[in-house]
């Protein structure tokens, strides 16, 4: 496992100088959706990460964003890779920005990484040895009312075409809990829910490499991470919750209709 952590890290660290070297110059944007962006420098990351994982382990699968596919089908072993998460942060430079290395094995992640070269915060974890933040270990906070929690979530890039954008979840939540943040990083909102930033994080539509490395520091730092339904989380499901555990199953309850509404909540979710 030392090995496959130390080529993760350089991965990683090399990626983050890519973006931390152009975060304040100008670049080639183009479009993937409506308000979906990619840049250059995702393209330059992401080389540069497989370029080091494929000179140690050439048999390995690898799958990207900006590639969306297995590159060795069929193999025990499989990177999942999102070189830059927050492309939109960073072409605006807002510097919740960062790398996302996983490594599964027989689709379950034993090794994730989540990198923020502006902010210089390192997450990683081994699955059975805990989490860490610059080398200091983390886990998840305590508190236990829903009331009393700090929470994050995005919103998908499809949010001005369909109905199911997440929208009335946070109308839901708002009201209830003590704040909702919104930075633009799912890999980054997960570290924070390790490290006790943030009591609990949800969101929809989100990919396997959005996920991948932030569940295990999730889960080696103490915390759960679901499906709505409250089953275990798969890389490819389209709805996440991760949580500090004490407040799971009030914040599934309140996803998923089972909570009371009050007669306010009732009528702005009518409007």
């Amino acid at each position: 496992m030392d090995k496959f952590f130390e080529v993760a890290n350089i991965a990683s660290r090399q990626a983050g100088k890519i973006i931390k070297d152009y975060f304040h110059k100008p670049k080639e944007v183009s479009y993937k959706g409506r308000i979906d962006l990619v840049t250059n420098i995702d393209k330059k990351a992401e080389d540069a990460i497989t370029k080091i994982i494929k000179k140690s382990y050439p048999n390995h699968n690898i799958l990207t964003e900006e590639s969306e596919h297995l590159q060795n089908p069929n193999q025990e072993f499989c990177w999942v890779i999102d070189p830059l998460d927050g492309t939109t942060n960073y072409v605006h430079q807002f510097p919740f920005v960062s790398v996302s290395i996983a490594l599964q094995k027989n689709q379950e992640s034993i090794l994730g990484i989540v990198y923020n070269p502006i902010l210089e915060e390192l997450f990683y974890s081994e699955k059975g040895k805990g989490s860490f933040r610059n080398g200091n270990h983390i886990s998840v906070s305590k508190t236990s009312d829903i009331g009393n929690a700090f929470l994050a979530t995005g919103f998908p890039y499809n949010i001005k075409d369909e109905k199911r954008n997440n929208i009335r979840n946070f109308t839901k939540l708002i009201r209830r809990c003590r704040g909702i943040r919104r930075a633009g990083s799912a890999a980054i909102d997960l570290c924070y829910v390790a490290a006790g930033i943030f009591d609990g994080f949800w969101e929809l539509e989100l990919c396997p490499w959005d996920t991948a490395a932030g569940i295990l520091i999730v889960e080696q730092a103490g915390g759960t991470v679901t499906n709505f339904n409250g089953s275990k989380f798969s890389i490819f499901d389209k709805e996440i919750v991760a949580t500090n555990n004490r407040i799971h199953n009030e914040l599934l309850n309140i996803l998923n209709n089972r909570a009371k509404l009050d007669k306010k909540d009732l009528k702005i979710l009518k409007e």
